[in-house]
Parts: C-alpha cells; sequence; structure tokens
C-alpha cells in the first residue's frame, strides 16, 4: 500500500513539477537549466517544449547506462516512463497556460517566482515519494558513483553546462540568447533553496502519509544497564561560549561516576562517515548563516543519504552517535543539539549554562591570552555559530530555557550547581 501512495505521490509532485516549468517558461525570462537545451531547440525547430524533454531525457538516460555499464539497475528504467509523461505532462501545462504573455517586467518576474515555487514544491514531493529520480539527477549520480566526485559539486557543473550548451545553440540558431536569461540564473538558485525549506517546515506531514513506517521508528526501549523507570542518568549540557559549562560537565561526570563525551563524539562519528576528526571538528558547528548554508547545499536535494551535504551528514551521524550513548545511560554529554535529540527521552537531564558577560570575558581572556576587547570579539562569533547551528537543525532559539531543565549561572559555583543537579537526579 505504501508503495502505491509513493507512486501516486511521486506522479502528483511530477505535474506539479511540470506546472512549475511552465510558469518559469511563461514568464519569458529563461527557464530552468535541465529545461533550457530543450526549450532553445522547440524555439527552433516543430516539436515542442514536452517532445524534446522527452528526447533529452532519453539522451541522458542512455549515458547512464554507457558510463554505469554493469552497475546501471534495471530498476533505472522507469527513469523512460517518468519523462515520457513528464514531457506530456509539461505540454499539457503549457496548454493551459497558452493565454499568458506577460510584457510587464514585474508580472514576468512575479511568473518566474510563482514558477520556482511550484517546481520547488514539485521537488519536495518527488523527493518525500522516493521511488525514482529524474533522468537528469540519476545522471548526475551516475557520474558521482563511476568517479567518485562530489554530489553537489557535480550538480552544480552540470546544471551550468546546460545553461551554458543552450546558450551556446541560442547564439548558433537566433544570434542571440533566447531563452536562456537572468530567469535561469534565478532558478538554478531558487528551486533547489525552496524544495529544502519545504522540506523542513513540512517534516511533520511524512508520519501521516506513511504512518506504517513511522510507526516502527517510535522510541526504543531504554538498554538494561540504566536504572529503575524515570530515574535520570543522562545528563546533555548546553553553553555560552566562556561560561566553563565544558569544565563544569567534565567535574560532574567525574563526581558522579559518568562517562564524559565531548570531542569523542567527533572520534566515533569520524568513524562512521569517512571523514577525518579534523575535518568535523571545523565543520560541526560553523554555521555563519543558514539561508547562505540553503542556498551554498541546494544541489544535494536531489542525493541519498550518502550524497547529502557534508554538514549535513555530521549532523546525523553525531545524532547517532549520541542517542546511543545515551542508551548506554550514565554519561554527560556536551552540546550538538543534544537536549533536541534527546528531547523525548525521559532519562535525559537537559542543562543550560550561562554566565554574566564579563565574567565570560575573564574565562576566555586567561584561557586564550587575549586582550578583553578580543575575547568579547570570539565570544560573540561563537555564540553566534552555536545559535544559527542550533536553530537550523532543530527550529528552536538556543538557549531558551524552554528547552532545558535547568537553566544555571555558572557564577553561582560549582558546589551549588552540582547540588542542584543532584537534587534532579
Amino acid at each position: 500500500m505504501n508503495k502505491l501512495k509513493r507512486y501516486l505521490l511521486f506522479l502528483v509532485g511530477l505535474f506539479i513539477n511540470a506546472l512549475g516549468v511552465s510558469l518559469v517558461t511563461k514568464a519569458s525570462l529563461g527557464t530552468s537549466p535541465i529545461s533550457s537545451i530543450p526549450y532553445v531547440l522547440s524555439l527552433h525547430f516543430p516539436l515542442t517544449l514536452g517532445n524534446f524533454t522527452i528526447i533529452f531525457s532519453i539522451l541522458l538516460i542512455v549515458l547512464q547506462i554507457l558510463i554505469l555499464r554493469k552497475n546501471f539497475k534495471m530498476e533505472n528504467i522507469l527513469q523512460i516512463p517518468v519523462s515520457v509523461a513528464f514531457g506530456y505532462f509539461i505540454d499539457f501545462t503549457m496548454y493551459l497556460f497558452a493565454w499568458m504573455n506577460p510584457q510587464n517586467y514585474l508580472v514576468k518576474l512575479i511568473s518566474l517566482l510563482a514558477g520556482c515555487i511550484v517546481l520547488g514544491f514539485g521537488v519536495y514531493m518527488e523527493v518525500v515519494a522516493d521511488v525514482v529520480m529524474l533522468p537528469g539527477e540519476s545522471f548526475v549520480r551516475a557520474i558521482v558513483q563511476t568517479w567518485n566526485t562530489n554530489f553537489g559539486t557535480t550538480k552544480i557543473i552540470f546544471d551550468s553546462s546546460m545553461a551554458v550548451i543552450a546558450g551556446v545553440l541560442s547564439f548558433l540558431f537566433f544570434g542571440k540568447l533566447n531563452g536562456v536569461r537572468e530567469g535561469t540564473v534565478i532558478a538554478a538558485l531558487l528551486v533547489g533553496f525552496i524544495a529544502r525549506l519545504f522540506g523542513k517546515h513540512l517534516e511533520f506531514v511524512k508520519p501521516y502519509l506513511f504512518p506504517e513506517e513511522y510507526a516502527a521508528k517510535k522510541e526504543e526501549p531504554v538498554a538494561e544497564n540504566t536504572v529503575e523507570a524515570g530515574h535520570k542518568n543522562v545528563i546533555v549540557i548546553g553553553r555560552q561560549y566562556g561560561s566553563g559549562g565544558h569544565e563544569i560537565g567534565k567535574m560532574l561526570a567525574q563526581k558522579l561516576g559518568y562517562e564524559f563525551y565531548d570531542q569523542e563524539i567527533i572520534e566515533m562519528a569520524a568513524g562512521t562517515t569517512g571523514m577525518t576528526p579534523e575535518f568535523i571538528s571545523k565543520r560541526e558547528e560553523s554555521m555563519a548563516n543558514s539561508l547562505l548554508y540553503d542556498l551554498f547545499n541546494q544541489m544535494y536535494q536531489y542525493g541519498n543519504e550518502e550524497e547529502e551535504a557534508p554538514k549535513d551528514k555530521i549532523y546525523g551521524a553525531e545524532a547517532e552517535v549520541i542517542r546511543k550513548l545515551a542508551e548506554k545511560g550514565k554519561c554527560v554529554i556536551i552540546g550538538r543539539c543534544s537536549d533536541y535529540i534527546l528531547r523525548d527521552n525521559s532519562r535525559v537531564l537537559k542543562v543550560f549554562f550561562t554566565a554574566p558577560i564579563e565574567s565570560r570575558i575573564r574565562r576566555v581572556m586567561k584561557r586564550l591570552g587575549v586582550e578583553a576587547k578580543d575575547a568579547q570579539h570570539k565570544i560573540h562569533r561563537e555564540d553566534k555559530m552555536r545559535a544559527d547551528n542550533y536553530h537550523y537543525y532543530t527550529g528552536r532559539i538556543w538557549g531558551a530555557a524552554a528547552n532545558f531543565d535547568l537553566t544555571v549561572n555558572t557564577d553561582l559555583g560549582i558546589e551549588y550547581i552540582e547540588n542542584c543537579i543532584e537534587r534532579i537526579l
């Protein structure tokens, strides 16, 4: 039943995708990169945009076979009927919008942006369905699998190449750019980004679409080495930079006889990602701007689990490590959105450490041997990265009291903090 539901969802997504392509095309500001070559050809030859989309898609499938050879799976033949359906959907939606011929640039731009939103939603539905990829994305994956390239980078090169080839054809046929304009660039930047936004904000929809699959993903029973029901034996710590949260967490672990995990999580995650601990350490909380991050990594929208954006892969690996550590119990875990990752675990005590800015500056000055101005700048930068990273992956406000069981000013002293936590435990 779920399989049928996924295919139906994919077909609906495919139609919405075609609707978006038609809206973008009718804006007359250029079409999406993947459609740019078929569109330029349709302007010069008597066949329709849909017809050339089918022909171009079949060419990409043939190239996949040549690249993958024995690794080409028979299930990928499904791309052929999908491509045919997509081509006819495009022609049908172009017919529906036959009346649309905007002359005003603002109206053209609105049509383009509306098309990008519709196209992004269609892509999101196809990704959620997860049954078959369109030939363009499958071709990129074939290159990635064969030559072990980065999926996001390869997708960018592929889309750019499509636009360049379309531009060359346009000059050959018409002596000017025709069908490749600013709209092509805008669509390339926005569609995947919009699809990622839909994916983030509509995550709650998946359990309703596929309840049978998600029923099996409920929280697993806590391991036998944990103590009686209701007892908290895992402490997760969020902290402001310079608050002394790391040191206090380590002392708490020693006093309670618990394991302490901070950098150790990086080592464990490295073993499952193929990344070096140094690579993970530099990138795990390096979110400078979530909007720019989404724009840069939108090309990974079409990749599978192994081909996701490096930072997303790091977060997923560390989250899995944190869940396994929590199952064992009797541990203190530092940062990495652990309060959110373990939000449904009743055995977890979630603590956030804060301190007045003056105290934090003094700690950072002493630790790093820097002046007060440099210490304050370091605190501001680190807190911002932690806040942006936390919000991106959780949708929550970093440090908000509602996310924690206990928020403590570390200036109150380690003894006071230990007493508070021991009473709760």
